[in-house]
């Protein structure tokens, strides 16, 4: 059965261009080389990375170290920008599919500076020279309601794989965890982060 836009989306679309046409749906799937639509299409200008520099004058930031999944980064976007992360830093890899975060972020993308940078360690030396506090994600780090973060702040979470290298951890002003009622391996990393982000915003309580 095709896919149709909500009809109160397509309204609110409606009032922001003319520029609307119907199309089947084995064009749409075309279109979207494949992925899922969800009943709309739109041909935007590409996005950019943002720039370290202009990441930096945030007080909230979260980094990704070498996290390479498109659909966890997508849903770490959408977690970052609602618990007001100021920029998502991905770290430790030179590209990335930026077209695909975009589809899987929901649009959040485009609301959340994004920013590009290779080399982990270099970054966390420049963070703590502008005075922010480093935070890690580890499961047996200490629990996140018992520390007191700084006011400027970067939350780095680490690989699905492998987590984060003890080169990286070493640099940390403290490693965090989340206290789990039950016992587990792991929760996702996309799942992890938005725990991570209310605590950080909301309180530790």
């Amino acid at each position: 059965m095709p896919k149709k836009c909500d009809e109160k989306l397509f309204s609110k679309i409606a009032k922001a261009t003319d520029k609307i046409c119907t199309i089947d749906n084995q064009k749409a799937q075309a279109l979207s080389h494949g992925g899922n639509h969800q009943g709309f299409i739109a041909d935007i200008e590409d996005l950019e990375f943002s720039s370290f520099l202009e990441a930096k004058k945030g007080s909230f930031l979260v980094i990704l170290n070498e996290i390479t999944d498109t659909g966890n980064i997508g849903a770490i976007l959408r977690s970052a920008y609602v618990f007001g992360a100021d920029a998502v830093i991905i770290s430790g890899i030179k590209n990335i599919n930026l077209e695909a975060i975009v589809r899987t972020s929901s649009g959040a993308a485009f609301e959340l500076p994004i920013v590009l940078y290779p080399s982990t360690l270099d970054m966390i030396h420049e963070l703590k020279q502008m005075g922010f506090g480093l935070y890690g994600a580890d499961m047996n780090g200490t629990d996140v309601r018992k520390i007191q973060f700084s006011k400027k702040k970067a939350l780095i979470m680490g690989s699905e794989g492998k987590g984060l290298s003890a080169k990286v951890k070493e640099r940390l002003n403290a490693i965090v965890s989340i206290n789990m009622a039950r016992e587990f391996d792991s929760l996702n990393v996309s799942a992890a982060t938005a725990v991570l982000c209310d605590r950080i915003i909301n309180g530790q309580n």
